[in-house]
């Protein structure tokens, strides 16, 4: 704002100065007082109206009329000047001082504490009854004292106001003779607030440290020279040398020219790899197993104590699942473990829609390590079924859904099959269904049998480098037949599905068909059947000799039952429907009387006949989604679990509960003798049924 230089203000008037009016007068010293003013300010008026003069204080700067025309602008902020801003106070939590960033910048210039209270509240009124004061001294509370309740006295000679004003102090209760006679109440405090403070107790700061002993250390030091560069570039260039010329070299076989350049391959980039891949498996393995250490657990020491209060039934423990990435859009179509390396199993990988064929897969996983296989072997065609040899572990035996038989050697490098048939050496034209390793022949070559929807069952034997086959037996619907004088096939051809071979007697072995027919067939006779059982209305999908009985075989179908046969008799022994298409079928190993199947609903049934003949002692459900199809079961030959296959490329595996593995229980005196007992108590069952034939013969 400018800032005016104007003296003309400063002058004041002199009346105003020098006859102030008073402040406790009478009325005729006000009218005086009036008068006074009056004078004072004609005589003012008329030094105004003469000429002022400005007059400057003799210290006053000169300044330019640029420098009185110019602004200065001055604002104003709500802090405080005078606030400090260093206040320090004390943090109990860091244990030092902090200075504290908010500074309270209001200040107070004027505070009164009163205990007034309006005359008409009901505060006043209840304090009043509470005194027992009149109504005439609540004029005491207020402090306050209105005009009207003034007694109006005329005016009179001093003589007489004296008198009046004595009478006035008798009766007005301001009075200083009633504030004598009458003490003045004291009034309590509204808000009773009393401030208290507590202090906590800090707790104290421990440390707490430990000390590990340290690892183990090794200085290394090595010097890089030219010479030493220079050597190592010409080892490398060598290398590339040879593995030109070794390309050069043109092979017999365009397979071993795969199989040779990713050897090649294999050489120059995984020298380092190779070194350590024993040990890096052994790594994962016990990283695994300590990721899964509960499973672990509960595979080798959890027993369902709750199957004693379940009257003779039992359940499954799921324990891991075995998936591979590349394999989910692919069916489990054939298991089986090793016999030698009890924790390995081999896993088909196919599909069973002839619409959805395709690539296969090869797969062996091992329970010590369920993240990822062993061996992975992928296939051009589906993989249908699979064996390995029981004394030469190494050797699978794989039927695909082309036809083709392969046998792939674990201890080779590469991904291809050390045997392959081909159309020349009498490959199947329909898909293969299943394979099985036979005793070594006379000139101890191994071989195998596959059987196929042609309806032949071929023996393979493994000779050098290739696969030499002998047709067993044709299947037709007449009877088996072989080939004529001009190897001419007859029509009227059965469609074999499944076949497994006698575990004693070394020539007999069942054939499955797809019109729901078991054929019993000798290796030695191919021109007829010993013998044909009506077993099914629909597919045999898997037909399994007893571990035990040597005269029991069991047959699943997809016409929704489970049949137990005695092969000299040509009706079934036991019957169960499952309620569902079943898929697979298998015997237990270590009771004759138990057996497992699976459905298409996803369940598992378990039966013990020496406990029920009748009923499954358990069924439980054991996929995620209720589409999923399971295919195929296999029990392991020495621990009490039992690997499961589905339809979306995945193997279960469970644990049987104490009720589903029971021993026979041993007489006083007498200890079991293996295979001998088991042969007892289904000769038992069987003997229940055989009683009524024998009785009407």
């Amino acid at each position: 704002m400018p800032v005016p230089n104007n003296n003309v203000a400063a002058s004041v008037r002199k009346g105003s100065i020098h006859k102030a009016p008073g402040t406790k007068s009478t009325k005729a010293a006000s009218k005086k007082k009036d008068e006074e003013e009056c004078v004072d300010t004609g005589d003012g008026w008329d030094e105004w109206s003469h000429g002022k003069a400005l007059i400057k204080p003799p210290d006053q700067l000169e300044l330019t009329e640029a420098e009185l025309k110019e602004e200065i602008t001055r604002i104003l902020t709500a802090n405080n000047p005078h606030a400090p801003q260093n206040i320090v106070r004390y943090s109990f939590k860091e244990r030092s001082y902090k200075p504290t960033v908010a500074v309270d910048q209001m200040a107070v210039h004027f505070v009164l504490e009163g205990s007034l209270l309006h005359q008409d509240s009901d505060e006043a009124r209840r304090l009043r009854a509470k005194e027992g004061l009149p109504e005439e001294t609540a004029t005491v509370d207020t402090g306050a004292e209105p005009d009207e309740e003034k007694p109006e006295t005329p005016a009179t000679p001093l003589e007489d106001g004296g008198e009046a004003e004595e009478a006035g102090e008798e009766d007005r209760p301001d009075s200083v003779a009633s504030k004598i006679d009458k003490k003045e109440p004291k009034l309590t405090n509204q808000f009773n607030f009393s401030e208290r403070a507590s202090q906590t107790l800090n707790n104290p700061l421990r440390e707490r440290s430990c000390q590990t002993e340290p690892p183990p250390r090794s200085n290394f030091s090595a010097t890089a020279n030219q010479w030493e560069i220079y050597d190592a570039y010409v080892e490398e260039l060598l290398k590339q040398e040879k593995n030109k010329e070794k390309q050069k070299a043109v092979p017999s076989k365009k397979d071993n020219d795969k199989s040779k350049k990713k050897m090649m391959l294999m050489e120059t980039q995984s020298d380092d790899i190779g070194k350590v891949g024993k040990q890096a498996s052994i790594l994962e393995r016990m990283v695994n197993q300590n990721t899964f250490d509960i499973i672990a657990q509960d595979f080798k020491y959890y027993e369902d104590e709750s199957d004693e209060f379940r009257d003779q039934e039992g359940t499954l423990l799921p324990l891991w699942k075995f998936q591979y990435d590349k394999a989910k859009r692919l069916s489990v179509t054939a298991l089986c473990w090793n016999k030698k390396y009890q924790d390995l199993f081999a896993v088909g990988m196919g599909s069973y829609d002839f619409s959805k064929q395709g690539r296969g897969m090869l797969v062996f996983y091992s329970l010590k390590n369920s993240a990822f296989p062993e061996y992975i072997y992928p296939t051009s065609s589906g993989v249908l079924c699979l064996d390995i040899h029981e004394k030469h572990s190494y050797l699978v035996a794989v039927g695909f859904y082309d036809g083709c038989v392969a046998v792939f050697n674990l201890k080779e490098e590469g991904l291809e099959p050390v045997y392959k048939s081909t159309a020349k050496t009498g490959k199947h034209t329909d898909p293969v269904w299943q394979v099985r390793w036979q005793d070594d022949d006379m000139d101890n070559n191994h071989n195998f049998y596959s059987v196929s929807s042609d309806g032949r069952v071929v023996s393979w034997t493994l000779v050098k480098n290739e696969l030499v086959f002998t047709d067993i037996i044709r299947l037709s619907l007449n009877g088996a037949v072989s080939e004529g004088p001009e190897g001419a096939q007859q029509p009227n051809i059965a469609c074999g599905t499944s076949f497994d071979f006698h575990k004693q007697i070394d020539y007999l072995f069942l054939v499955g068909t797809e019109e729901g027919k078991i054929h019993k067939c000798s290796k030695t006779y191919s021109s007829q059947f010993l013998d044909t059982y009506d077993a099914h209305s629909m597919a045999v999908d898997a037909v399994k000799w007893n571990h035990f009985h040597p005269q029991v075989f069991i047959s699943c179908s997809s016409d929704w039952t489970v049949k137990i046969w005695d092969h000299t008799i040509n009706t079934p022994m036991f019957t169960f429907d499952l309620n569902a298409a079943v898929g697979d079928v298998a015997w237990s190993p270590y009771s004759s009387t138990v057996f497992a199947a699976v459905t298409t609903d996803g369940t598992v049934h378990v039966f013990d006949l020496s406990i029920n003949k009748y009923e499954a002692i358990c069924q439980q459900p054991v996929v995620a989604k209720k589409k999923t199809k399971l295919t195929h079961i296999e029990f392991n030959p020495i621990h009490p679990i039992i690997i499961v296959g589905d339809d979306r490329g995945y193997v279960t595996s469970l644990k049987l509960s104490p009720n589903l593995r029971k021993k026979p229980k041993s007489k006083k005196g007498q200890l079991p003798q293996g295979p001998e007992v088991e042969v007892a108590k289904m000769e038992k069952l069987l003997s229940l049924l055989r009683e009524p034939e024998q009785n009407t013969v």
